[in-house]
């Protein structure tokens, strides 16, 4: 059964069937695609959409990960984006591949999955770009080998989807996805 995060208004943010966040089949039954690494994506990021929409950033390895020090991302207005293993080690969520929800685009911007992943990406090869948000990825060691999936929105706010997503898996694991620092 396929399901779907339309949202019609706030009071029905949540779907009535849950997703299971650490399960690749339950997360592309709910309309999610792409599935690639990002190492891949960078060197060809033709496959991504120019429609907005929400992508969430999966951890598939069933070892633990690997944390480092000082991680590709870049200095966004100077500003370090490395923290310390320990804050690392103490937002990691077990029990899911999520490691990241983000969104691309709403009401009147131009931004879209291309535009926001490219930008996330070029983020976490050092450039000085604005995409300060799920900076932590880049800390995990072979961040390169993350997969990234994609649920186009044309019609729908991606903001919406976004909260009804983080707000699923905040009622799952009582805490955010271990690289989305604010809701």
């Amino acid at each position: 059964i396929k399901r779907s995060y339309l949202v019609k208004n706030v009071s029905s943010l949540i779907p009535t069937n849950k997703m299971d966040f650490n399960s690749i089949d339950d997360i592309k039954n709910t309309g999610f695609i792409g599935f690639k690494r990002i190492g891949k994506l960078f060197a060809d990021d033709s496959l991504i959409p120019t429609t907005r929409g929400v992508y969430m950033v999966l951890y598939t390895s069933s070892e633990p990960p690997v944390f480092l020090e000082k991680g590709s991302g870049g200095f966004f207005k100077g500003k370090n984006p490395n923290v310390s293993i320990a804050e690392l080690k103490s937002n990691w969520v077990n029990d899911t591949q999520v490691v990241y929800i983000g969104k691309a685009g709403k009401e009147g911007s131009s931004a879209t999955l291309k535009s926001r992943l490219r930008q996330y990406f070029q983020f976490g090869q050092g450039k000085d770009i604005g995409h300060y948000g799920g900076r932590f990825i880049w800390q995990i060691q072979n961040s390169n080998d993350l997969l990234v999936c994609w649920q186009e929105l044309p019609e729908q706010d991606p903001r919406e989807v976004e909260y009804a997503l983080l707000s699923e898996f905040m009622e799952n694991y009582k805490k955010l996805p271990f690289a989305n620092l604010v809701m």
